[in-house]
């Protein structure tokens, strides 16, 4: 049977990116060893990481003044990083969901933050709007897609302070204007490689500017200088990442995997809202992620939620469990998940509803 992996992360990846990962980890490049235990000092990988950061800049046309780095720790080590590095006195945040608490909270170490807007009033089901920016702030921070919750802001905002967004799981899924933006990060195990990788995308002159010490570490301009290689990087991770960021140029590039992304997210959205069964968890269609469907079964078949699981899961839906502070299901609908396999979840929703 058929797997159709929904999970949300570490979650599917291009067949592409997996067989060419695959195929190095038995000999990488026709040198006779595998990626997983070359030396990241080889002229071999220097040309894999350099290719990789090229890629980035290529595909998200990210403008001159920009750099990229390859970092271990995940978005979460990134909670801290960026205040560390960026917050003098004061930092706005946006919260619209669990990680951006999480943001909040490791930000509070370095000076004042100041919540602008929650929606943790209706379980972060919406996007909130009308919200002020402080001017005075050292910088105003997102999370553009909430993978518990399944919330999305899907335009590039205006802001008057730099903008910094975590973009963990909806990173090459769009096309976006890099230079709205200070800094960019995110861990690459949704929508690029396997996880260990994290990116970040930063305004050079946005650096250098507290007057706080920062270990090497955790001093962005360490990894700049280094290209990435101040220490030794997730090599395999970087590799599988530039066979996706290739498989993603050879479809079209960023415009084309949007339009597919949107014709998947329609498809399962739209049965959800005719399906009497099930109903979304977030209301305001403008609000939804297009990466991660949230939906439970309507209040009066919230029985039947066990019962359509199972079913899915001996269908080959694999992944479809909510995160517990939502319950119901989730289908995570990254880059790499095809079309068909949205209409296979589409056909057994449509059975169960059929069968009851």
């Amino acid at each position: 049977m058929k797997k159709h992996n929904f999970n949300a992360g570490p979650s599917i990846l291009p067949r592409e990116a997996i067989e060419k990962s695959a195929e190095a980890i038995l000999d990488f490049n026709g040198i006779g060893l595998s990626i997983l235990e070359i030396s990241h000092r080889s002229k071999e990988f220097d040309a894999v990481n350099l290719e990789t950061l090229a890629m980035f800049k290529e595909l998200l046309d990210i403008p001159e003044g920009y750099k990229v780095v390859f970092i271990g720790g995940g978005a979460s080590t990134q909670f801290f990083t960026v205040p560390y590095n960026l917050l003098q006195t004061k930092a706005a945040y946006l919260v619209t969901g669990a990680w951006s608490k999480k943001a909040v909270k490791e930000a509070k170490y370095f000076g004042d933050v100041q919540v602008v807007a929650s929606s943790e009033d209706k379980n972060f089901t919406y996007i909130p709007r009308g919200y002020q920016i402080p001017t005075d702030a050292d910088y105003f921070h997102i999370t553009t897609n909430n993978t518990i919750f399944g919330t999305e802001i899907r335009q590039d905002l205006d802001s008057p302070v730099p903008l910094v967004a975590d973009m963990s799981s909806d990173i090459f899924s769009r096309p976006m204007d890099v230079s709205k933006y200070g800094l960019i990060y995110g861990g690459a195990q949704k929508n690029l490689a396997p996880a260990g990788l994290t990116f970040v995308i930063v305004k050079e002159d946005l650096l250098g500017k507290v007057d706080r010490p920062l270990p090497s570490m955790v001093d962005y301009r360490t990894h700049i200088k280094s290209d990435s290689m101040y220490n030794t990087p997730p090599v395999f991770a970087i590799f599988t990442a530039l066979q996706t960021l290739k498989w993603l140029k050879n479809l079209g590039g960023l415009k084309v995997i949007e339009k597919m992304n949107l014709e998947k997210s329609k498809l399962l959205y739209g049965e959800i809202d005719r399906n009497r069964l099930f109903v979304a968890t977030v209301p305001v269609p403008e609000d939804r992620s297009i990466m991660n469907v949230c939906f439970v079964m309507k209040e009066e078949y919230k029985e039947l939620e066990k019962e359509f699981l199972t079913y899915a899961t001996e269908q080959g839906m694999v992944g479809i469990k909510g995160h517990r502070d939502v319950g119901g299901f989730r289908a995570s609908l990254y880059n790499a998940m095809p079309l068909e396999s949205v209409q296979a979840l589409v056909n057994c929703m449509q059975k169960f509803e059929a069968n009851h």
